[in-house]
């Protein structure tokens, strides 16, 4: 097992290869990373706080309650439910509020674009015109930069809007879904207004009944899956361009042994797209073939890596729990970072090399990085002077140590306008063959694989999962930094098809595409949000999402964003499962939570340890929709030829996948 300072040996968890590799080298020795910090940290986690009954709303307390013991509630009376729905409120609202903050940003970068007043241009016009339709912005001969302006201006409207009419995305969920969320009083009026009136609920004194305050979490969380995530996402296709199917790699291999190394990590991607271009630039290029390199390497880290990896085949370094070990190669000039998951310990890490951690953003200061502000009307010119500085160090560079050998190929880029035409091309573009080869059982479900990497489970957790349900024929969508793990593990290219049952199998064979479709960074889960609205409107699935067979997990949820995350997704009527939640202390919400919210919403969360369980229980959640739809029962299945899908009539795809003539098939 690989050593770092504190003897690596006891952390068993570790099974990255790379991460084992670098661990070992004589550069890493002096390295104390998450893995140490958790050896020696040597107690237990507090049992209040990890079951969400330890409450510090005010200046009485902290208060610990345990639940049914009339003297161990809050000095003011608070009970454990009402705590912990406090607790686990208040997180979501945190995650919604960093989804918030990155939108917002995103938004006006995306109006600077529109006025000229930054490097970037409008790519993508056919899906600018497709949301000025959704904000009902005329398109009729005009100017894509003019239309750009006033999609992004009501968009930025969104967040302080006041208006109780709702949100202008929740219109693209289905009726059905639309019309409870109206019926429950959570659509969401403004991204901010939901925020700020979730964190005054929370409050001492205000709201006291743990199902109130879970609408105003749902009503938070819909704020950020139906608001700022999709806006985020949405603006940032028009402008960067819109994802399509690429071949990159994955793992630290991907660093460069005669090029500045710099390593790009966070989640807003201006900055990145930004050095992207400034890195191309002769100017820059000649800067580094001075210092003795023979060019420029872009690495992406975490989120930011997702986004830039999906649009530009730039390469992964590293995922959330591996950016410590990216500088520990030893190979890094700069880590780059500006907001959201970046570890305060990478700076501490680099003092043992000649790297730097360049801070950017106003909002994300680090003791001991440089910090340069990134200036969004002046990006290039930034962006320069960030590559200028990175570019210096590699004359600094000591010993080294790059895995070549773990590097992994993937192919990425899965918006779901791709799910789309994947199947039904581009003249042709429709969800109903995928509809069809679930209803057929070739696919027996869709299974979402979201959310961050954490220290506390094995770092294989996502690949177990993953190779259950495609055993099962399951496929996968997968976001964030599980997305990236899964990278790592091989499953993120069409060669994967072999770990498949043989009906998926078989489809991915027929359409060359992977078992697991990379859809981006974790701001990126309003894709599947679509994709399953996609689902519903092409029918023979239900009529709301809460009847597809699907299923999401966040099985090494480490940031709130992951709690927000999948509130959105229960109250949108898709299942979602944990590892673990801090609610375990208050026997009336939790079991809310884990069973009751159903009659609400048609969906509800669960919690399991194992990676296998949680397998299990996501396999099983599947079959259960299936069988609710009556699509289990067996029965003749005609594949049509040509002349029997023509008497179908415009907008229907094929029945079944591969059809090369009328016959029956037993299912």
């Amino acid at each position: 097992m690989a050593t770092s300072k504190t003897g690596c040996e006891g952390c068993a968890d570790i099974t990255c290869p790379s991460t084992k590799l670098v661990l070992g080298q004589d550069i890493a020795k002096n390295v104390t990373t998450a893995y140490d910090r958790i050896q020696a940290r040597g107690m237990a986690a507090c049992l209040f706080g990890s079951k969400g009954t330890c409450c510090r709303n005010c200046n009485m307390g902290p208060c610990q309650i345990i639940d049914g013991v009339d003297d161990m509630i809050g000095v003011c009376g608070a009970t454990a439910d009402t705590v912990a729905a406090r607790n686990f409120a208040r997180t979501v609202a945190a995650g919604a509020a960093a989804h918030g903050d990155h939108a917002r940003e995103m938004i006006k970068g995306f109006i600077e674009t529109a006025k000229g007043n930054s490097p970037h241009q409008i790519q993508d016009v056919e899906k600018l015109h497709a949301l000025a339709k959704v904000f009902e912005v005329d398109t009729v001969d005009r100017d894509k930069n003019e239309i750009a302006l006033e999609l992004g201006e009501k968009a930025l409207a969104e967040f302080g809007s006041q208006d109780d009419t709702g949100l202008t995305m929740l219109k693209r969920a289905p009726k059905k879904r639309q019309e409870l969320w109206k019926k429950l009083g959570v659509e969401p009026r403004g991204v901010d207004r939901e925020v700020v009136e979730m964190m005054h609920r929370t409050h001492m004194g205000v709201d006291q009944e743990y199902k109130n305050i879970m609408l105003q979490a749902s009503r938070c969380a819909l704020s950020d899956g139906w608001g700022s995530s999709m806006l985020s996402t949405e603006l940032t296709d028009i402008m960067f361009g819109t994802p399509v199917p690429r071949r990159s790699t994955v793992d630290l291999g991907v660093l460069k042994s005669d090029h500045v190394n710099i390593t790009v990590h966070g989640h807003e991607p201006l900055l990145a797209e930004s050095l992207c271009i400034a890195a191309q630039d002769p100017e820059m290029i000649a800067l580094a073939k001075k210092q003795g390199a023979k060019g420029i390497n872009l690495a992406g880290v975490c989120c930011t890596g997702n986004e830039i990896l999906m649009r530009r085949g730039i390469p992964v370094a590293a995922g959330f729990i591996q950016q410590e070990i990216v500088l520990a190669t030893g190979a890094v000039e700069a880590m780059v970072v500006d907001v959201q998951c970046v570890m305060q310990s990478v700076a501490e890490v680099a003092k043992s090399f000649h790297t730097d951690i360049i801070t950017t953003n106003y909002r994300a200061k680090m003791t001991g990085a440089v910090h340069i502000q990134f200036e969004e009307h002046a990006a290039l010119n930034s962006a320069k002077e960030i590559l200028t500085h990175a570019i210096k160090n590699y004359k600094k560079r000591g010993k080294f140590f790059i895995p070549q050998e773990t590097k992994l190929d993937v192919v990425v880029g899965f918006s779901h306008e791709t799910i789309n035409y994947m199947l039904g091309g581009r003249f042709r573009a429709s969800y109903r063959p995928l509809n069809d080869n679930i209803i057929n059982g070739r696919i027996r479900g869709v299974a979402a694989i979201v959310g961050c990497d954490n220290f506390k489970l094995a770092d294989d957790s996502h690949e177990i999962i993953v190779r259950e349900l495609l055993k099962n024929n399951i496929l996968v969508l997968a976001t964030g930094c599980a997305a990236t793990a899964l990278g790592r593990a091989g499953l993120v290219n069409p060669e994967a098809a072999k770990y498949c049952g043989d009906s998926l199998r078989e489809v991915c064979e027929t359409v060359g595409m992977p078992p697991v479709l990379h859809m981006g960074s974790c701001v990126d889960n309003s894709r599947l949000l679509i994709a399953l609205t996609q689902m519903v409107n092409q029918g023979g699935l239900g009529e709301d999402i809460s009847e597809v067979p699907a299923i999401g997990t966040a099985p090494m949820w480490m940031s709130e964003k992951a709690v927000a995350i999948g509130q959105y997704f229960v109250a949108s009527g898709a299942q979602v499962v944990f590892q673990d939640l801090a609610t375990s202390g208050a026997k009336a919400f939790n079991n809310y939570l884990l069973e009751d919210m159903m009659g609400t919403y048609g969906a509800h969360w669960n919690v399991a340890k194992d990676p296998k369980e949680i397998a299990r229980i996501m396999i099983e959640k599947i079959e259960a929709k299936r069988d609710a739809l009556g699509i289990n029962k067996k029965k003749e299945r005609v594949l049509f030829d040509m002349n029997m899908r023509r008497d179908l009539g415009d907008g229907h795809g094929l029945t079944d996948v591969g059809c090369h003539g009328p016959e029956v098939v037993e299912r």
